[in-house]
């Protein structure tokens, strides 16, 4: 049944020889190049993608730096802002008071020289008035002038003790 037979093995084993030749020379250097190829490509496309990420990783850090740093300058815009207001309304309001100041001193400067002339006024009336009946009740005519000027200074006495 079964039969060896040398040059069969023989032939066989060669023919296995050079089939594994053959397959190796045409098929699996092809494959293994091909398998080295897409590996290659893969790796390439990997490396790419980190790459592509590594960059957008960058891009949104700049981003938000970019972003932060706007927000911090609209912060010392407004902060600045803010100063500038406060300083103006101390300003205005320092200029209000000191306005306020002058028109209370010059109301207080015509008050006191209103009262002056009222007083003077009155004070020429009262003697005009005291020299009149000193005049009916002695009965004659006295000096004018001397007349006034002890009015005068009997009024100038009497506003000092006051």
């Amino acid at each position: 049944m079964l039969d060896f037979q040398f040059w069969s093995i023989f032939e066989a084993v060669v023919n296995l020889v050079i089939l594994f030749i053959l397959l190796r020379i045409f098929l699996f250097k092809p494959l293994n190049k091909m398998k080295a190829d897409r590996t290659r490509t893969i790796q390439d496309n990997l490396d790419s993608a980190e790459k592509a990420k590594e960059e957008a990783e960058e891009l949104r850090q700049q981003y938000e730096d970019s972003i932060s740093e706007a927000k911090e300058k609209a912060n010392q815009i407004i902060m600045k802002a803010h100063e500038d207001a406060e300083s103006e309304r101390a300003a205005i309001i320092k200029k209000s008071q000191e306005e306020a100041e002058k028109i209370v001193s010059e109301a207080d400067r015509t008050i006191e020289n209103e009262r002056k002339r009222v007083l003077r006024q009155a004070q020429s009336q009262i003697a005009d008035l005291a020299i009149e009946a000193a005049s009916k009740i002695i009965g004659e005519n006295v000096d004018d002038e001397k007349n006034r000027r002890l009015v005068d200074k009997f009024l100038s006495e009497e506003e000092a003790k006051k």
